[in-house]
């Protein structure tokens, strides 16, 4: 749901809050930068760490209550001004790099936690299931503001703030990201390094302590495949980023008619509601396409299966352009929503 309402809402937010088109990139690099940093540190030390809380979950905790304090804060940067002499756009990068990062010490430790506990053969299913759950959240996340709109909150509001639908929105986002991850942690025993060692036919007593100088090591002996997979994640993602930064100012112009400055109006902020359930769309469409992974994959293998995903997320992509009638953008979504399912779950599998 975090995901879902900082993906379909973050360059609104910064638009309400002033932002220039051109510049919308630039805000969003704090997104990959944290990203690229935070993930293979959080993902050594979870893999090399054992507490009384588990080896995954502290990282849930500490991540949750962080990233639920920046969807508190981000859509309200131009409230909290008003104590720090800062200006808006600054504070609201800084909550959004809060709360990017914060997502990032929650969810890779949530994917190795499936590794954890499952045996390799039951990898595929596993994570097809994640792809479902992540799926199911992102829908609501991404339809909450149009849902709370219909329901009568306010969808508009003075230049230089954002809407109550959105704020709201942010709100519900914290407290459900707040109340899943103590449920996990209350109801999810992890297995110790020892049992992990056991179930793989280790000598767990003849590890060594691993220190964080293991890490760099790890990334000069990345095996070619890793290699391989890095050059298709990063054409994958240098496409969902560009979605994610531009498509609300893209549908304001090209489908809704309005002025690449005009981000106060009434119009801009039912574009901003339509994008949100547009990738509330693409989002809905994974969670069947995830099922289809595994005996597709398991028909034409799993790289073949990726590569069929991808092509058919880069139609989907162009299509935005061509399709007129928003009407029918959903078809577009058709596409993105088998990319978006493959890259949640294929790569994690090879």
């Amino acid at each position: 749901m975090a995901f879902g309402l900082q993906n379909g809402n973050a360059s609104r937010i910064l638009a309400n809050f002033g932002a220039d088109v051109h510049q919308l990139s630039w805000f969003w690099l704090v997104a990959p930068v944290t990203g690229l940093i935070v993930q293979p540190i959080i993902g050594h030390m979870g893999d090399n760490t054992w507490g009384a809380m588990g080896r995954r979950k502290p990282y849930f905790l500490v991540g949750a209550i962080l990233c639920a304090l920046g969807l508190v804060f981000l859509p309200n940067s131009a409230s909290v001004t008003h104590f720090f002499a800062a200006n808006v756009l600054l504070l609201a990068v800084a909550f959004l790099t809060l709360m990017d990062a914060s997502v990032n010490i929650s969810m890779e430790p949530f994917r190795a936690l499936v590794g954890d506990m499952l045996p390799k053969e039951q990898g595929t299913v596993g994570f097809s299931v994640q792809t479902i759950l992540i799926g199911i959240g992102a829908v609501i996340g991404s339809s909450l503001p149009s849902i709370l709109t219909y329901m009568g909150v306010s969808n508009t509001a003075d230049a230089g703030f954002v809407p109550l639908n959105v704020i709201y929105s942010f709100y519900i986002g914290a407290a459900i990201l707040l109340a899943t991850i103590l449920y996990t942690i209350a109801t999810t025993k992890e297995y110790t390094p020892a049992e992990l060692a056991a179930f793989s036919g280790e000598d767990h007593n003849a590890e060594t302590k691993a220190s964080f100088s293991d890490m760099f090591k790890d990334f000069a002996n990345i095996p070619a495949n890793m290699k391989k997979l890095g050059v298709v994640q990063f054409f994958s993602w240098f496409a969902l980023f560009s979605m994610w930064v531009f498509t609300t100012s893209a549908i304001a112009t090209h489908h809704f008619g309005l002025q690449p400055d005009d981000t106060h109006s009434a119009a801009f902020n039912k574009a901003g509601d339509f994008v949100g359930s547009l990738f509330g769309w693409y989002n809905f469409f994974a969670i069947p396409f995830a099922f289809v992974l595994i005996p597709l994959a398991a028909k034409i293998g799993k790289k073949q299966t990726h590569a069929l995903a991808l092509a058919s997320g880069g139609l989907g992509l162009i299509s935005l352009f061509f399709i007129k009638d928003t009407s029918f953008l959903w078809i577009s979504m058709l596409g993105i929503g088998f990319a978006w399912a493959s890259i949640l779950a294929m790569p994690m599998q090879c």
